[in-house]
């Protein structure tokens, strides 16, 4: 990465910011979230374009990272946002004639309110932790179970197939075994752990296990793996005891986990490291990142951190 490019984005996003205070005479809070959205493309650029200037950055760049963000698992409403943050900073640029065309005025965002599942509020995802009835034998696999899926942003089939012999509590990790068997490592916050092992030495070792499936995590009262749509209807069940409105799976876990890291201030490419996504861009395959640096993201960034 170019430290003059780096020096570039931020003087003009510097410029920007002094702009829609003293023009705009915008509130500290909205200035804040403009610059938040102008910053996410700033990162997307560096790391898959090495070296470019905002002044440089086309409606080709501006798609790749909108389909990048909408790969990431982000609402509709969070990615339109975002797109109006970047499409002020460019009406600047031009307004101060540091470009003379502007690569967004084509650039469309997504249609809203088509988007399904939707993202849940961190509001939402507390209730419906809450609805759950810890006094039934499920109960506290429902819970260790839901709080893996949002704290660490698993795809359900992960989920379903989590092998004992992948959890590292010592570390505060996850094995997860994603799409085209590819491997990788995944943080898990601290409430996930603490439901996950009281799940494992209080309920998990009095099951019966039928043979073959001594090793998964998730059982059901048969002493066999949990499958895919068990999960789904344990969730639907939930969502409707606590009168959600909203069409939610098990996806909507992970979807919130991305949108919710990356609204708070996460690294996209760390977001992008964790849910197991390959790179956007047949230019660069972004590189992985050391485990210490996850797991900091994860406490800094994550509600349930």
């Amino acid at each position: 990465m170019h430290i003059c490019a780096v020096k570039n984005w931020e003087n003009h996003i510097k410029q920007f910011a002094t702009y829609l205070k003293l023009e705009r005479s915008l509130s500290i809070n909205s200035i804040e979230a403009y610059v938040r959205d102008v910053e996410k493309l700033a990162q997307f650029s560096l790391q898959n374009y090495s070296g470019i200037s905002p002044l440089a950055i086309t409606s080709k760049h501006l798609q790749a990272f909108l389909q990048f963000i909408n790969e990431l698992g982000m609402s509709a409403f969070s990615q339109a946002r975002i797109l109006s943050g970047i499409k002020a900073f460019y009406k600047f640029l031009l307004f101060e004639e540091l470009i003379e065309k502007d690569p967004t005025a084509l650039i469309e965002g997504p249609k809203l309110g088509r988007k399904l599942p939707d993202t849940l509020e961190y509001d939402d995802i507390i209730k419906i932790f809450e609805a759950i009835d810890h006094s039934a034998a499920e109960g506290a696999r429902n819970r260790a179970m839901l709080e893996v899926l949002y704290s660490s942003g698993l795809r359900v089939s992960e989920l379903v197939d989590l092998k004992l012999a992948n959890l590292y509590f010592d570390i505060g990790f996850l094995r997860v075994i994603g799409k085209g068997n590819k491997e990788r490592l995944v943080p898990v916050g601290r409430d996930a752990m603490k439901y996950l092992k009281i799940y494992l030495e209080d309920v998990r070792v009095h099951i019966p296990v039928q043979k073959g499936f001594e090793s998964y995590v998730f059982l059901n009262r048969r002493g066999k793996k949990l499958t895919r749509v068990m999960v789904f209807l344990i969730i639907k069940s939930l969502a409707s005891k606590i009168g959600l409105k909203k069409t939610i799976s098990p996806h909507t876990f992970r979807h919130s986990f991305a949108t919710h890291l990356i609204e708070g201030g996460a690294d996209l490419r760390a977001v992008q490291e964790m849910l197991g996504h390959e790179s956007i861009t047949t230019t660069e395959i972004y590189t992985h990142l050391d485990r210490d640096y996850l797991r900091q993201v994860i406490q800094e960034f994550h509600p349930r951190s």
